[in-house]
């Protein structure tokens, strides 16, 4: 399995060796051409496609607790079977609406002699992945249900580990929503620091865009797989009951389920955003090639800081490269800046990955995607859109590019595929009923 990229931290921007790389993404939006065209109008969802408001009417804390849940079990890391995407993906019903009240996040209780069970005493076997904060393993808990625990590294006392297992708890119990990784509980025993999340089983974005399941994502797919990253920042930004910033927006934190639904995981360096002030002054966080260079210079934390992440996420979800590439040429290397050069040249589809055929389908969605790409990489959070405008948008282009499929004879069969007009509902506030529409 891909190890996700090495957060980047420091206090100081000048000894940052990615700061160049940031610069440079910048610095390419230095000089801004007229400014696009409002999609307010253009690309505003008709009322018939507009993604709805979150539920009003919600269970009481104590009918909520007592509900048993149903949900299924989704999955944390990486399993080596090939992803199909099916007719039925993600594809949502209004005519039926099933509530699910869950149990409180973080409410499970393990010991370590359960941990050490449901993982075969941390057995190589299982495990699905590693970063910096430890090693992530498959578990099986006594009743069958599959988890992903993560283990934080050990002899680590020089605190930094710690105090972003400290944050990853609380953020993640603070958290209820469809395309966010769930939170079961954690465990500190002496040296040993565990969280217990969802486990997903299909592995990450980055693997699939690296066809490392010897299959590729069609276009379709990274549609709706931008728009449930969308949709999940948006309900961090707006739903919670304090903003939240991920700050670590990036494709090897985006897990995939077997319907190739996306789940957004990893809050090891998520911070509470800013209230009554424009932003939270800390020091600077991230993934190199995703780092919003307005943040990096001023260390001054904003929501708009995940947008310029989920910009660039855009860009690798079209074209297929990762943020930085350091074997290709020169001018090649930042992949958002020669990305957004061929967009402004007109010549987009030179930035399309090879994966993907050409289309006027995909033509249509590749520009309009770029042209948020843009917006979302603009060099100052003024000039960037919201991500509930982000979702609004990514959500007609969608419609779009359906419609436009469904007529064109040289789009692919998986591209030609029917959808439903109606989607998985927008952002829902933590705790309460996690409402679904199924057919």
């Amino acid at each position: 399995m891909l190890a996700p990229a090495a957060p980047v931290g420091g206090s100081s921007v000048s000894r940052n060796p990615f700061s160049r790389a940031a610069r440079a993404i910048g610095s390419c939006f230095g000089r801004r051409p007229p400014p696009p065209p409002d999609l307010s109008e253009d690309l505003k969802p008709s009322p018939s496609e507009q993604p709805p408001p979150p539920p009003k009417t919600v269970l009481s804390s104590s009918s909520s607790s007592s509900a048993s849940s149903t949900s299924t079990r989704s999955m944390y890391g990486s399993s080596r079977g090939s992803a199909k995407g099916g007719s039925g993906r993600g594809i949502l019903n209004s005519r039926e609406f099933v509530a699910q009240a869950q149990p409180q996040p973080g409410s499970m209780r393990f010991s370590m002699a359960e941990i050490h069970r449901a993982t075969k005493n941390f057995s190589q076997t299982l495990k699905i992945g590693h970063g910096g904060f430890g090693t992530v393993y498959r578990g099986t808990l006594h009743d069958g249900m599959v988890v992903a625990v993560k283990r934080a590294k050990k002899g680590d006392s020089n605190n930094h580990l710690g105090a972003e297992f400290q944050s990853e708890i609380k953020m993640l119990a603070r958290i209820d929503h469809l395309n966010l990784v769930r939170f079961y509980g954690y465990l500190e025993h002496e040296d040993e620091r565990i969280i217990v999340v969802e486990y997903v089983p299909n592995g990450t974005l980055r693997e699939h865009l690296d066809c490392v399941h010897r299959s590729h994502l069609d276009l379709a797919a990274r549609l709706d797989i931008a728009i449930d990253v969308a949709h999940a920042v948006t309900y961090l930004h707006m739903y919670t009951d304090h903003p939240i910033i991920h700050r670590d927006i990036k494709s090897s934190n985006i897990l995939l389920t077997e319907n190739l639904r996306a789940k957004v995981a990893d809050f090891g360096l998520a911070r509470l955003g800013a209230t009554g002030v424009a932003h939270v002054s800390t020091q600077v966080k991230g993934t190199a090639g995703y780092l919003d260079p307005e943040y990096l210079r001023t260390c001054q934390l904003t929501e708009k800081s995940d947008v310029y992440s989920f910009g660039v996420l855009l860009v690798e979800l079209m074209s297929g490269r990762r943020p930085i590439e350091p074997k290709r040429e020169r001018k090649e290397r930042i992949t958002p800046k020669w990305a957004m050069k061929k967009f402004m040249d007109g010549d987009a589809v030179q930035a399309l990955d090879p994966n993907l055929s050409e289309s006027p389908s995909t033509n249509m969605a590749l520009e309009k995607i770029l042209e948020l790409a843009f917006q979302c990489l603009a060099p100052t959070k003024e000039g960037r859109p919201s991500m509930r405008k982000c979702a609004e948008i990514l959500w007609s282009i969608r419609k779009d590019y359906r419609e436009l499929a469904s007529s064109d004879p040289f789009s692919r069969p998986s591209d030609r595929r029917k959808h439903s007009d109606n989607e998985e509902k927008m952002p829902i506030k933590p705790g309460k009923l996690r409402t679904r529409i199924v057919t």
